[in-house]
């Protein structure tokens, strides 16, 4: 249940139902009768005004009203242009509808205690505005609580993005999968708690489409996640490497480091710079330090252990040509890869010369975890394309030929092979200091015990939010670590 998919996914979902047999009227029926069996389930019997639109999601509408009205609720229904321009299958359920008619103008809905929005659902193609836009914000601005039909009317089922304005919906019913505007802001913040219905489209269906993108759930990453047995020890459980900056920046690389451990990982080493060995040496226990004087001397250190499964560099590594080196020096090492923090803003005069490092050493997985100030500086060409953060991280892993960790509320996880996931666990709380690299180590203690970097990346965001929310309130990055193998528990 964790595809999500598009308008174009799921029209053609409908399709090869209908080809199988399940008619599309019966899909329409489905769709309506389990809308009103939420709104049954969840509130209160009042006055429920359905307001439909002029295409099939209305006539999801015209089943709802009906079906509600048998129950006893009193409904009102209000339709977006003339009940004789319906075609289809929304015509049909028209015919069925016993009740009055009522045009859909910028009051309607006054005095219901609740809404059910049935106008254009995920496949709205222009923006919304003049009196349906005035409608809308009428009702957003009341308490009335609203429901939408698959999502919320102003919200493109694809991107998420708002096509002028959208109804801020409490609860949104969708059909078969959540769609990305589901889960990709701002949409998400319109569609509320989210209800996934079926309505006759078998899991084979869905199968066959080939979805290539996912809400980031733990049944995506778990098959994948690394597993102890009896014969396990330390270098079987994979060896990471941190690469720290300055004697006066080390503390996020021991961040990082402490990530990668709690992550799993049986041995993790802090590779410094001679002015940061005692710094990290007063500071760390069970996180060996060694000491490298330049790139050529890190490049020496990586290839002399070929048990290390996965480096991370950037945390506190300082901007410009040392880091630079450092991370050339890195990616020559041939070993799997987290580019975090200054490993890409060093970059940002000069990406094509960090993708360039990228393909030489392809047989490598590399993983770069940029924020959106970050990406839009080393991406600057596909962050001015318009599009959602979903195909802006789709193409940054493409031209970059790494993973791509598009960091925020909605993450984004991309792979150069077009597979994407789109994180939904993220609590405000992770927005402080040093988390982000808490979450570098964590995928790079993952990525050491030889869990696939695309898994890995998903696992590590997954975990990172779940930790989040787990802490709750006051949460900072030292905390994150510490909490993780609670989490971890609980995958058990």
């Amino acid at each position: 249940m964790h595809e999500l998919l598009t308008t174009d996914d799921m029209y053609e979902a409908d399709q090869l139902a209908i080809k199988g047999g399940i008619a599309g009227i019966e899909l329409m029926e489905n769709a309506g009768r389990a809308i009103a069996e939420h709104i049954v389930k969840n509130y209160d019997r009042g006055q429920v005004a359905v307001l439909c639109g002029p295409g099939n999601n209305g006539g999801d509408g015209f089943v709802v009203a009906r079906l509600l009205e048998q129950q006893g609720w009193p409904v009102t229904l209000f339709l977006l242009g003339a009940p004789s321009a319906l075609k289809g299958d929304a015509a049909a359920m028209a015919q069925l509808w016993v009740g009055s008619v009522e045009q859909l103008d910028e009051n309607s809905g006054a005095g219901a205690d609740l809404i059910v929005d049935a106008i254009f659902g995920a496949g709205l193609g222009r923006a919304i505005e003049g009196e349906l836009a005035s409608l809308i914000n009428k009702i957003n601005g009341s308490k009335v609580p609203v429901i939408g039909v698959d999502v919320p009317s102003g919200v493109d089922g694809s991107s998420g993005g708002v096509r002028g304005v959208a109804f801020r919906a409490e609860r949104s019913v969708t059909f078969c999968r959540k769609k990305p505007g589901h889960v990709l802001m701002p949409g998400r913040a319109h569609c509320g708690k989210v209800a996934v219905v079926d309505i006759g489209i078998s899991n084979e269906i869905i199968a066959g489409l080939k979805v290539k993108q996912f809400e980031n759930t733990l049944e995506l990453w778990h098959p994948h996640f690394p597993r102890l047995t009896l014969q396990s020890h330390k270098y079987s459980r994979g060896a990471t490497v941190v690469v720290c900056g300055p004697a006066a920046m080390t503390g996020a690389a021991r961040l990082a480091a402490r990530g990668a451990l709690r992550a799993g990982s049986g041995v993790v080493t802090v590779a410094s710079p001679p002015s940061a060995v005692m710094v990290n040496a007063c500071q760390l226990t069970a996180i060996m330090v060694k000491k490298f004087k330049d790139a050529a001397a890190l490049n020496g250190l990586l290839n002399e252990d070929e048990r290390i499964g996965a480096v991370v560099i950037g945390p506190g590594a300082g901007r410009g040509n040392t880091t630079r080196n450092n991370v050339r020096a890195v990616l020559d090492a041939g070993v799997s890869t987290v580019l975090d923090a200054d490993a890409l803003t060093s970059f940002e005069q000069c990406p094509q010369a960090l993708f360039a490092a990228i393909a030489e050493n392809c047989e490598r997985d590399v993983v770069m975890t940029p924020h959106q100030g970050e990406f839009e500086h080393l991406f600057t060409d596909i962050a001015n394309l318009p599009g959602c953060r979903l195909e802006q991280a789709r193409q940054a892993a493409k031209s970059s030929g790494a993973i791509i960790v598009y960091k925020g509320v909605d993450s984004v996880i991309a792979a150069p092979d077009g597979r994407a996931a789109i994180n939904t666990n993220a609590p405000p709380t992770l927005a402080t200091a040093g988390s982000g690299d808490v979450l570098a180590g964590i995928i790079a203690g993952l990525m050491a015990q030889t869990m696939p970097a695309f898994y890995a990346a998903c696992a590590g965001v997954w975990l990172h939010g779940q930790v989040a929310t787990l802490f709750g309130p006051g949460l900072i990055a030292e905390d994150i670590p510490e909490l993780l193998p609670k989490v971890l528990r609980e995958l058990d």
